[in-house]
C-alpha cells in the first residue's frame, strides 16, 4: 500500500517538474540512460531558430556519431542569393590546422619523422634569430609551445616557402616546450615540413592522402585566401543585426587556414576521427596510438594536443575541437568522447564579438545529449546597435561642434598659442591614433591589407570611429582657420 502511494507521489512530482521546465524553458534531464533520442526536427528548428535571431545568412552543419553520418544540412543562403546546403564550399580557417597535424602524424608513423626530433633535422633551411631554435622539436610546433610569436601584421607571401622565410628574424617567446602561445607560424612550418620529408606539394599531399580516401571530392587547400576558387561566393561580415557581403583579408596561411571544404566533406573527415582512424571503407589512414596522442594534452600546454584543442574541466561534456575564424566565415569542429557524437558547423559569415559557430554546436551536441539547447539573447546585435547609438550621438554633438567652431575660436582669439593648441588637444589626439589606425597600419611590413579591409574586421566599431576621425579632424581644421582668420581682423 504504501509503496503504491510513494510511486504515485513520485510520478506527480517528476511530472510537475517537467511541466515547470515546459513553462519555464528550463533544461531538464534524468541522466544519460534516459536521454531524449536525436532528432533531426530539433536540429532544424535550434539552427534556424539561432541564425534568425542572429541575423546571420546561412549555415551548413553535420552530424556523425561512431563514424556514421547521422545528419547533414545547410540553412539560409549564401552571397549570390543561392540556398546553402551541405555541398557548399565554405573557408574552415584554422580547423585546417588539425589537417596539418594529421598530415605530420602520418609521416610519424611511416616512420619518416619523430615527434620529439628538432625540427632543424628536417628544414635546415628555415633559421629563426633565436639560438633557442635548434631545440624546438616537431611535437612542440604541433602544440604550440615551441615559444614561436604569432605578430598580427606580416609581410605578404605567394608561397608556402616564402610564408615561412617571413620568420627568419622572429625570436621566440619563451623556452621551447615551456609554455603555451597559439601561432600560425608553427604551422606554416609544418607545412613546409610534409612537404620536404614528403616529396609533395602540401596541397598534392592532403588531396592524396587524406581528402580522396576520405572522398572528400569538394575539400581543396589554396596558397593565399586571395586566390580564385570556382563555386566559392564571398563571405559575410555582420553589423547591426544584419550581414554585408564582404571580400575576404588576404593572407598566405598554407597549413594554418587554408583549406576549403564542406558540411559533407567534414563529416567524412569527423566519421574517420570517430571510427578509430579508418574511412568508411576500411582503410586505416592513422594509428589508434597517434590519434589518440593527437587527442592528448602535450608537455607545457592542457588545453591543446596535437592539432586539436581540449575543452577545459567545467565544460561538459567533454570536448576535443578545432575552431576556425576567418574575416568572412566561421568553423567549428567537435568530437565527443563520451558519446562518440562529432559535430561540425560552418558559417559564411564572421562575427567579431562572438564565435556563432561554437554556440551552434554546443546547441546540437546539448540536442546529441536528450538536452533542450540553450538560445542565448543576440549580443552582438546588441552590442553593435549600442555603438550605433553611440555613433548617431557623437555624430549629432559634432555637427553641432561644427557649427559653431567660429563662435569657439572667437572666445579664444585672445589665447596665446600654446594654450590654443593644448585646448585642441582633446579632438587632435583620438583624429591622429585613428588616422593612424585607418592608413598608415594597412601598409606596414607592406602587407596587402587595405583601409577598406579594417572597415571590415568590426563594421560597427570601425564607423564610429570613422565619424570621430572625421568630425576630430573638420573640427581641427575649422578651429585653426577661424583663429587665423579673427586674429587678422
Amino acid at each position: 500500500m504504501n509503496t503504491k502511494v510513494n510511486t504515485k507521489k513520485l510520478s506527480f512530482i517528476l511530472l510537475f517538474i517537467i511541466l515547470l521546465t515546459q513553462i519555464f524553458h528550463l533544461p531538464f534531464s534524468v541522466g544519460a540512460q534516459a536521454a531524449v533520442p536525436f532528432k533531426t526536427e530539433d536540429v532544424d528548428k535550434f539552427v534556424t531558430t539561432y541564425i534568425e535571431r542572429n541575423g546571420l545568412p546561412g549555415a551548413t552543419i553535420v552530424v556523425v556519431k561512431d563514424g556514421t553520418l547521422v545528419y547533414e544540412k545547410g540553412y539560409g543562403h549564401d552571397s549570390k542569393g543561392k540556398p546553402l546546403t551541405e555541398n557548399s564550399l565554405m573557408r574552415i580557417g584554422s580547423a585546417s590546422k588539425s589537417f596539418t597535424a594529421f598530415a605530420v602524424l602520418q609521416l610519424v608513423d611511416e616512420g619518416k619523422i619523430k615527434l620529439d626530433d628538432p625540427i632543424i633535422n628536417y628544414l635546415p633551411e628555415v633559421k629563426l634569430d633565436d639560438s633557442r631554435w635548434k631545440e624546438v622539436t616537431v611535437r612542440e610546433a604541433l602544440s604550440h609551445t615551441s615559444g614561436i610569436p604569432n605578430p598580427v601584421i606580416v609581410p605578404p607571401a605567394n608561397n608556402l616557402k616564402a610564408g615561412v622565410e617571413r620568420m627568419n628574424d622572429w625570436k621566440l617567446q619563451s623556452n621551447p616546450g615551456e609554455k603555451y602561445y597559439y601561432s600560425n607560424g608553427n604551422y606554416w612550418m609544418l607545412a613546409l615540413l610534409v612537404e620536404k620529408v614528403s616529396g609533395m606539394e602540401f596541397s598534392q599531399y592532403l588531396k592524396q592522402k587524406v581528402f580522396s580516401p576520405l572522398g572528400m571530392n569538394d575539400s581543396l587547400t589554396t596558397v593565399n585566401s586571395g586566390d580564385f576558387v570556382p563555386g566559392l561566393p564571398k563571405g559575410y561580415v555582420t553589423a547591426y543585426g544584419t550581414a554585408i557581403p564582404w571580400t575576404e583579408l588576404e593572407a598566405m596561411n598554407m597549413g594554418a587556414g587554408s583549406i576549403i571544404s564542406t558540411a559533407a566533406d567534414m563529416g567524412k573527415w569527423l566519421s574517420m576521427q570517430t571510427n578509430k582512424g579508418k574511412t568508411r571503407t576500411g582503410e586505416q589512414l592513422l594509428s589508434e596510438k597517434l590519434l589518440e596522442e593527437s587527442y592528448s594534452p602535450q608537455l607545457g600546454s592542457e588545453k591543446y594536443g596535437l592539432g586539436w584543442e581540449l575543452s577545459s574541466s567545467g565544460v561538459k561534456p567533454s570536448r576535443i575541437s578545432h575552431s576556425g575564424v576567418e574575416t568572412t566565415y566561421q568553423t567549428q569542429q567537435d568530437i565527443i568522447p563520451s558519446s562518440g557524437y562529432a559535430v561540425a558547423v560552418l558559417l559564411n559569415s564572421f562575427t567579431p564579438t562572438l564565435e556563432h559557430a561554437y554556440e551552434i554546436s554546443s546547441g546540437i551536441i546539448q540536442l546529441t545529449e536528450g538536452q533542450e539547447p540553450e538560445l542565448k539573447a543576440p549580443v552582438p546585435k546588441i552590442i553593435d546597435l549600442s555603438l550605433g547609438v553611440v555613433t548617431l550621438f557623437y555624430f549629432l554633438l559634432g555637427i553641432r561642434g561644427i557649427l559653431r567652431s567660429k563662435k569657439w575660436s572667437d572666445k579664444r582669439k585672445q589665447h596665446p598659442t600654446w594654450r590654443f593648441i593644448l585646448r585642441l588637444i582633446p579632438q587632435l589626439v583620438p583624429t591622429l591614433l585613428i588616422g593612424w589606425l585607418f592608413f598608415i597600419v594597412p601598409t606596414l611590413q607592406n602587407n596587402s591589407s587595405t583601409t577598406i579591409d579594417a572597415f571590415g574586421l568590426y563594421p560597427a566599431a570601425m564607423c564610429l570611429l570613422a565619424i570621430i576621425f572625421i568630425i576630430g579632424l573638420a573640427l581641427t581644421i575649422l578651429r585653426i582657420y577661424y583663429r587665423i582668420t579673427l586674429n587678422k581682423d
